[in-house]
């Protein structure tokens, strides 16, 4: 795990959560597998450039197959769903053109959390965590043309998407609920790229908008 050492993670925080994983990791080969891993990084890492956004000062927790992530206290949620997602969208396409594709599921929620012994404790990477393997993003990307589905929470599409700023565009998101161990969660499935060709908004101009979820 690396640490975020300029948003450390001292007791209970409110933080936006974003984890990744990348589709049919456990059919490759090692070699494969090593090199999935290395395309994934180069794929955030592009994105994050894209976004204007210090990957450095994440938490990081590498899962193998993806990583979950936890952002800084000042971070801009909006910017990080449209601009983010449209980073990894676009380094996605790259792949793709390049002969080397890899397909995503990307899952996004904002709550509270801490640090434990043996990795982040909270409902917030539960609730990401769910919603990055459920059935419903893995139908998303699957019935998909695109090599990206993006699933967020009922939440984060409340709070953060339904402002539209940064050109978040609200129908491009489609409602859904599942079940998992007993627990219902709500989520919604964004359908291609989060933006739309909304004006854009002061925040897009300085970086500004909504700093929290919630």
């Amino acid at each position: 795990m690396k640490p975020d050492t300029a948003t450390p993670l001292d007791g209970l925080v409110y933080r936006l959560v974003v984890a990744v994983d990348v589709e049919g990791y456990s059919k490759l080969d090692a070699l494969d597998q090593a090199l999935a891993q290395t395309r994934l990084g180069e794929v955030l890492d592009t994105a994050a450039d894209h976004a204007g956004l210090d990957r450095a000062q994440w938490y990081r927790q590498e899962r193998g197959d993806g990583e979950l992530a936890v952002l800084p206290a000042d971070t801009d949620t909006a910017w990080v769903v449209a601009h983010f997602t449209e980073g990894i969208a676009g380094a996605l396409r790259d792949l793709r053109a390049a002969g080397t594709p890899m397909r995503l599921r990307l899952a996004m929620h904002g709550g509270t959390l801490t640090a434990g012994r043996f990795g982040l404790v909270g409902q917030a990477p539960i609730v990401t965590c769910r919603l990055l393997d459920s059935r419903v993003a893995r139908r998303a990307l699957a019935d998909g043309d695109g090599d990206l589905a993006l699933v967020i929470s009922g939440r984060l599409y409340e709070d953060v998407v339904l402002t539209r700023f940064h050109a978040l565009d609200p129908t491009r998101f489609r409602p859904t609920r599942f079940s998992v161990k007993g627990a219902g969660y709500s989520g919604y499935v964004c359908a291609g790229e989060p933006r739309g060709d909304a004006p854009r908004t002061p925040g897009d101009v300085r970086r500004g908008g909504l700093r929290r979820v919630g």
